[in-house]
């Protein structure tokens, strides 16, 4: 298999008349103070020998500091982002309270070129939203994740 591989999961819970996915706002300096583009579903690069899944249920919980919702999980499929990276997804079933995440970090030389090591995390804040507000704050090429979700639990209903 060629080429970087992450696997996530994207929880959502019915709300009213439709529904609500949990994403992250990305953190560093690098998305501070953006929205359009600086969420993502919580996901993370696996090796060739961890099982997709597995990856995706280890990083929601490393991202969000909790333990990824038992479920079924429901195949989202692929996308291929700009830099190239496979992004797989599942979606699951779940609720959970964002002010319970205690996200995982990251360090970095922040400014650059200034020696400085600072630590950040790898998202800084967590909402549930409707997939249609969810949409233009993604990473490009996620909205397909949540148009397939919604296309999903519309044949099951």
């Amino acid at each position: 298999m060629g080429g970087k591989r992450s696997a996530g999961l994207l929880l959502y819970r019915r709300a009213g008349h439709g529904i609500e996915v949990l994403v992250g706002h990305m953190g560093g300096p690098f998305f501070a103070g953006r929205e359009a583009g600086a969420w993502s579903v919580p996901k993370g690069e696996y090796e060739a020998e961890e099982r997709p899944e597995a990856a995706a249920r280890r990083e929601f919980a490393e991202e969000l500091g909790l333990p990824a919702p038992e479920g079924t999980l429901i195949a989202l499929g692929d996308i291929v982002q700009r830099g190239g990276k496979t992004v797989t997804v599942w979606a699951v079933e779940g609720d959970l309270d964002p002010a319970d995440a205690v996200p995982g970090t990251f360090t970095m030389e922040w400014p650059r070129r200034s020696g400085t090591m600072r630590v950040f995390p790898e998202m800084d804040h967590f909402a549930w939203l409707a997939p249609e507000v969810a949409a233009p704050l993604l990473v490009q090429g996620q909205q397909a994740f949540l148009d397939r979700l919604v296309l999903r639990l519309a044949d099951e209903a």
